[in-house]
């Protein structure tokens, strides 16, 4: 069996079967994706399956990356697919409000420190939120997982000046929403 180099993604070593390099994978991948996915379809369970499910599928079709360079957005590329399918099938539900003092923190930030910047994030968040799934996802991947327009382009499976596109303009939409919303 093959294992991975350290320092290095062990892509080859994953294609080979070694479960040390799909370890090291899961490892590098699984926070960032479940992230991504979670603020996709906002529901954590599902988010987990679909993580899940993602790496199954990786593994199983591994043998069809081209890229070993590019395996990150091509496993971002199968969970965008899978939380289109769940979100198509069931919309996003709202967090109830029940659970925002579950939520507090014991830090050294005061309650009204604490809310003041949960409503700021809340507000954020529902505006975001409000933006359609093609458009949210874009800028989920360009600003909170730093991921090129070349892999945002993969990963979506659009062309490279749609996802300019949509990044202008949901940037332009996440703006008036902000300004509308109080």
């Amino acid at each position: 069996m093959v294992t991975a180099e350290i320092g290095q993604l062990p892509v080859e070593a994953a294609r080979a079967g070694d479960p040390v390099a799909w370890d090291t994978l899961f490892r590098r991948y699984q926070l960032p994706l479940y992230a991504y996915v979670c603020e996709l379809v906002h529901d954590e369970q599902a988010s987990l399956d679909i993580v899940q499910e993602a790496f199954i599928n990786a593994a199983r079709y591994i043998g069809r990356l081209r890229e070993d360079a590019k395996f990150g957005s091509w496993l971002f590329g199968i969970a965008h697919q899978k939380s289109i399918q769940h979100w198509r099938r069931q919309r996003p539900e709202p967090v109830p409000i029940d659970e925002l003092a579950e939520r507090l923190p014991a830090g050294d930030d005061s309650p009204s420190d604490w809310l003041i910047r949960q409503e700021q994030e809340e507000r954020f968040m529902n505006c975001l939120n409000r933006l359609s799934l093609p458009h949210r996802a874009v800028l989920l991947l360009h600003f909170l997982e730093n991921f090129s327009l070349e892999e945002i382009s993969e990963i979506t499976g659009t062309e490279i000046g749609t996802v300019k596109s949509r990044i202008h303009y949901a940037k332009k939409a996440l703006r008036q929403l902000l300004e509308q919303t109080p």
